[in-house]
């Protein structure tokens, strides 16, 4: 997969068929449209393109909101080249080319500097200063410029439109499973283990320990069902997030219990796939109280892995560049 930076109009793409986003989480809704700019550029011999910017319009438009996202911008990567994508195209979004009108952004970028031969977006797609551009709009300026439109009805689970903010107020509020019936897949977490004070170790259930990965969307503070994904394997695991009350507050971490096996993780990357809600962090009288609680956490995460697997086989597999 060819990864651009910037309009290279001089640059030959074989019949590109493009859609435009930021695609965060790589959802169902966000792999339903780039199956279909695949197909068409498959189909046509063509060139399947995501135009896509750095750094997210949220940052320049409204720099007061903490935009937390839900991939890394590796994680995203890889899954546009595991889809089918040929190219991604990031164009630096800055406060000028935020100034540009519908019918500049359709000539400049879609037309003079990509190429644009189809197009696929959502039907509600705004562009061009202020968001002001729609469907319609492109629709005129493709029959002027020469590319076909194609707007995408939005996907909906239970009868929610799903979207990467929908899941982020899911991941958020501690609704895991949903969370997964949305993006396809478990929310996950990656990271370096780093030492721990041995408390894990003291109470006997010894974990790994990530720092929180700044950017991300990070769920609630409370135990969690998991399973962790090391050395191509896939471990069952409890997950606690939070600053350990009981012993005084510390550094926010994500703790892994790996069930089961014990393993010396320091050092190593590991991936952390959330399956489902335990409980919530509180603080407890004393340590017995918290070991006691801690087998009672192991049980029910047990029961909602056996659960889940039961359901649909877990993904462990994330594509790499």
């Amino acid at each position: 997969m060819k990864i651009s930076r910037g309009l290279t109009p001089s640059t030959p793409r074989p019949y590109a068929v493009v859609t435009i986003g930021n695609f965060d989480g790589h959802h169902h809704g966000h792999r339903a449209l780039l199956s279909q700019v695949v197909e068409t550029a498959r189909r046509e011999a063509g060139t399947a393109l995501v135009l896509t910017f750095d750094p997210h319009p949220v940052k320049i438009l409204a720099p007061q909101v903490n935009l937390q996202f839900l991939t890394t911008p590796e994680e995203k990567l890889a899954r546009f080249d595991a889809a089918g994508i040929d190219e991604v195209v990031f164009l630096e979004f800055t406060p000028a080319f935020a100034g540009l009108s519908p019918a500049q952004f359709a000539k400049q970028v879609l037309c003079d500097g990509i190429g644009t031969r189809e197009l696929f977006v959502g039907e509600h797609f705004a562009f061009g200063k202020g968001r002001v551009g729609r469907i319609a709009d492109l629709f005129e300026f493709g029959a002027q410029l020469g590319f076909r439109v194609h707007p995408m009805s939005p996907v909906t689970i239970e009868g929610e439109v799903v979207s990467s903010t929908r899941i982020r107020q899911l991941i958020q509020a501690g609704d895991m499973r949903k969370a997964i019936h949305f993006l396809g897949r478990p929310y996950s977490i990656e990271g370096t283990v780093i030492p721990g004070a041995q408390r894990g170790t003291e109470l006997g259930w010894p974990t790994a320990n990530l720092h929180l990965p700044p950017g991300r969307v990070i769920p609630p503070d409370g135990v969690y069902a998991a399973q962790t994904v090391w050395n191509h394997r896939s471990l069952n695991s409890v997950v606690y997030i939070g600053t350990r009350p009981t012993f005084g507050a510390g550094e926010r971490l994500l703790e892994v219990s790996i069930l089961d096996e014990r393993l010396d993780l320091y050092g190593e990357s590991i991936r952390v796939q959330l399956i489902g809600f335990v409980r919530e962090d509180k603080v407890f009288a004393s340590a017995d109280d918290l070991t006691h609680q801690i087998a009672l956490d192991v049980e029910t995460a047990r029961a909602q892995l056996r659960e889940a697997a039961a359901q649909s086989p877990l993904s462990t597999t994330l594509p790499r560049l």
